[in-house]
């Protein structure tokens, strides 16, 4: 007997109360953060294409648990001045529009707005420099499993979940294939058509007037009047500890390869390969007739060399489609919408080009209370009598109240009612 009782006692001794447990797990899963890898390949042409990669970010400086990684591509047209602005000042005007000492939850909910306003401040400040170039934007934030991708134009981002299904995280803002832009265009006080040529002919894609721009969205571009605008798409997403590749690239690559084909061309290779794979199919389908930049991340497990995780067995459609609707809206474009079976969450997604929505809505209460004399724009300091609401006078408010926030400056209200076709451009074109 004394035996048993000395065993039952040790067995009282190791016992872990489940609240214990469940506390670690729920650590463990908190600190397990993936690995990052990447790799970059580009050929240029006009040499307008320009990229960044930077793994070491701090939410919070100082403190290694709150890194992310960044990456962009900016693809410019007449002139490389708006790709290298944007390159070099897009990730500070993000960060200037995110709450202070926010938690990690918090911070990604802040994302999708705090990126609006990057993306409008970048354009605005480059804008003063009274250059006429433009470019395309597409960036990413990667923070642990979660992925933040805002775009304008026409460079693209794919996400292959484990070989098992493409999908694209950016909307292509081609005024030859979206209606809604092309609409918005016209709407706002803009025109839209073909080059005209001797004989009334019409050539080429779709462009917008005055300026002659193929996109209906980018940063810079102060030549082709203010409905060309800088509110970018953003999709965010949550991968499963399966991981995924992401697939970053300029219209050299798409204009060259579907998004399948991409993924496809470069599967089960390391990321420093295949992104030079990827390089390399496009040249060889359509040879070098524009910058071709590409970056190639990957988001793995930390043990995924010594133990490959294997795939979870596929949801049938039906149930995707269901879960994918009482999660969220479905993508109108069959092609847009995330897998359900486990290996993609859709967390986000808004397209927009009304600041009033973008700038307006969904807010913690941590954001309303950020900044209340800051506009939420140029971050600049507001007098108490100074803000303008984003939803005053705006058909498009979300909210009843127009003397709730955020607030503008006026600078950036003259911005939002011009880009809102609310008054004329302020350029003047002479013929």
């Amino acid at each position: 007997m004394a035996f048993f009782g000395g065993r039952r006692r040790r067995q009282q001794r190791d016992l872990v109360p489940l609240a214990a447990l469940i506390g670690k797990e729920l650590k463990s899963e908190k600190m397990a953060k993936p690995n990052v890898r990447y790799g970059c390949a580009a050929q240029s042409k006009k040499g307008e294409d320009f990229y960044l990669m930077k793994t070491d970010c701090q939410r919070l400086p100082g403190k290694p648990s709150s890194t992310f990684s960044v990456f962009g591509i900016f693809d410019g047209h007449n002139g490389k001045a708006a790709a290298i602005y944007s390159k070099e000042h897009l990730l500070s005007h993000v960060m200037a529009a995110v709450p202070r000492d926010l938690g990690r939850e918090e911070w990604l909910q802040a994302l999708p707005r705090a990126l609006v306003s990057g993306f409008v401040k970048t354009d605005k400040e480059f804008q003063k420099r009274g250059e006429t170039s433009g470019t395309t934007a597409t960036f990413v934030i990667i923070d642990g499993w979660t992925i933040t991708v805002a775009s304008v134009g026409d460079s693209r981002c794919i996400l292959d979940a484990q070989g098992r299904e493409v999908t694209l995280l950016t909307v292509d803002h081609r005024l030859e294939e979206n209606v809604e832009e092309r609409d918005r265009v016209t709407a706002s006080g803009g025109e839209v058509g073909r080059l005209s040529i001797v004989g009334g002919a019409e050539i080429g894609p779709l462009r917008c007037w005055p300026g002659g721009l193929c996109l209906s969205r980018s940063i810079g571009d102060m030549d082709v009047g203010e409905f060309i605008v800088p509110v970018p798409h953003v999709k965010q997403v949550k991968l499963s500890s399966a991981g995924g590749r992401l697939i970053i690239a300029s219209d050299g690559v798409w204009d060259a390869l579907p998004s399948a084909v991409t993924a496809k061309c470069c599967c089960g290779l390391p990321a420093e390969l295949a992104v030079r794979q990827v390089v390399k199919e496009a040249l060889r389908s359509r040879g070098l007739k524009d910058d071709t930049t590409c970056i190639v991340v990957d988001i793995i497990p930390l043990d995924h060399y010594a133990h490959p995780p294997p795939l979870p067995p596929p949801t049938p459609k039906r149930l995707s489609k269901l879960r994918s609707f009482l999660s969220g809206k479905l993508s109108l474009d069959s092609a847009n919408k995330l897998s359900s079976d486990g290996i993609v969450e859709e967390l986000f997604e808004e397209g927009s080009a009304m600041l009033a929505e973008r700038l307006g809505n969904g807010s913690s209460s941590s954001e309303q209370t950020h900044g209340l004399f800051t506009c939420a724009i140029c971050q600049m300091n507001l007098a108490p009598s100074e803000g303008i609401s984003v939803h005053a006078g705006s058909i498009f408010s979300t909210s009843g109240k127009p003397w709730q926030g955020p607030f503008l400056c006026v600078g950036c209200r003259d911005k939002k009612d011009a880009m809102e076709g609310k008054r004329p451009s302020g350029v003047k074109v002479v013929y």
